[in-house]
């Protein structure tokens, strides 16, 4: 089975999960509004309802939605 085209990261030591859509980096997001606003930047619009989508966001190394260090 194919993973989603979007990935947030397992959290870093410092803090903030890094993402990527497509295999491009996106950035380090530090929240759901960074995370949102680095996809709004990719072009996709409905970011806000496709973030909790497990078919287009896969959360790696963490829960959803955890932003701390782990």
């Amino acid at each position: 089975m194919p993973s989603a085209p979007i990935v947030v990261h397992r959290p870093s030591p410092t803090g903030g999960r890094r993402v990527t859509a497509y295999g491009h980096i996106l950035g380090l997001a530090h929240d759901d509004h960074d995370l949102v606003e680095f996809l709004r930047r990719a072009g996709l619009p409905d970011a806000e309802t496709m973030i909790d989508d497990p078919g287009l966001v896969e959360w790696r190394g963490g829960r959803a939605h955890q932003w701390d260090a782990a």
